[in-house]
């Protein structure tokens, strides 16, 4: 038993590998695609595509309901990550003692409002945003609008991916559903 385990466990992560990269291929051309028109320039539409590539990475995990849960975590996150930046940016220029404060208070944010898994995503997402804005200052105050936009893609991609494979294995296993279980567990693993 304990070899079959084992034996399993590679499929298992090779199958996940391929959908983590697939899944990823996925957001980075719709947000290329989708964004084309709106990001700065050809390399804002290139790190457009990287955050949403980092969305769905992040999102896409082995059941529906944890996808669910690390999507509402990165949306949590990102929000406050855009409100702050969007915030300071409309204000001030870069400057690495307000990368600083922002960080700082990205981190207090969803701590005090009882989101401990956004803490370090607000903190990292504040400070992609921030060293973007710092490298075309004319329109930094645009960066936390279109890193926003970036990630609400590469999260839909990462749920919508997930609950695909979650439909999709429940079919493998028989798919059957009595009216009187309720909705069938997401698959272990």
């Amino acid at each position: 038993m304990k070899a079959d385990l084992l034996k399993a466990a590679p499929v298992k992560t090779l199958s996940y590998a391929v959908t983590v990269g697939l899944a990823s291929l996925l957001s980075y051309w719709l947000t290329v695609s989708i964004m084309s028109e709106v990001h700065l320039s050809h390399e804002d539409g290139r790190l457009g595509g990287m955050c949403a590539v980092i969305a769905t990475i992040f999102v896409l995990r082995a059941s529906r309901q944890k996808s669910l849960h690390a999507a509402f975590a990165r949306m949590s996150a990102t929000l406050v990550s855009f409100a702050l930046c969007l915030a300071y940016l409309a204000i001030w220029p870069f400057h690495p003692w307000g990368l600083a404060l922002l960080v700082a208070i990205s981190v207090l944010i969803p701590g005090l409002i009882g989101q401990p898994d956004a803490e370090v995503t607000a903190a990292i997402s504040t400070t992609v945003i921030m060293v973007v804005a710092s490298l075309s200052p004319r329109e930094a105050w645009k960066e936390p609008i279109l890193r926003l936009a970036d990630t609400i893609i590469g999260v839909a991609a990462g749920v919508a991916v997930a609950i695909l494979l979650n439909e999709i294995g429940r079919g493998r296993r028989g798919g059957w559903r009595s009216q009187h279980e309720g909705p069938q567990a997401d698959p272990p693993g």
